[in-house]
């Protein structure tokens, strides 16, 4: 099986600034792409910005200029850099791990959440 587990949530003051890790795990081989995706109350699950195995980021356009997205392949990890965080950036933070495991093979992999508040 593989895990994906977010970490570095919590609550933060506007202008403020987390780091959200994503650690994935399972005798993965490799991985193809991660994506850190955000759900608020009342809205639908959004992308933030996602990465390939190559290091290609994208982010949408909320995320631009203060969201660093990063990856570690050796070990599996990838982090969002949030700076400057806005009470909109509130939300849940999912990462999502496409890639391949043995015995497994091809996968998409959620992770539990990570809780983002940011307060005025």
């Amino acid at each position: 099986q593989v895990h994906v587990v977010e970490s570095g949530g919590g609550r933060v003051q506007s202008g403020g600034s987390l780091k959200l890790t994503c650690v994935a795990s399972g005798n993965i081989s490799g991985t193809y792409v991660t994506g850190w995706h955000r759900q608020a109350p009342g809205k639908e699950r959004e992308l933030v910005a996602a990465i390939t195995n190559g290091g290609s980021a994208n982010y949408k356009d909320p995320a631009k200029g203060r969201f660093t997205i990063s990856r570690d392949n050796a070990k599996n990890t990838v982090t969002l850099q949030m700076n400057d965080l806005q009470p909109d950036d509130t939300a849940v933070y999912y990462c999502k791990v496409s890639g391949w495991a043995l015995p497994l093979g091809p996968f998409d992999s959620w992770g539990q959440g990570t809780q983002v508040t940011v307060s005025s």
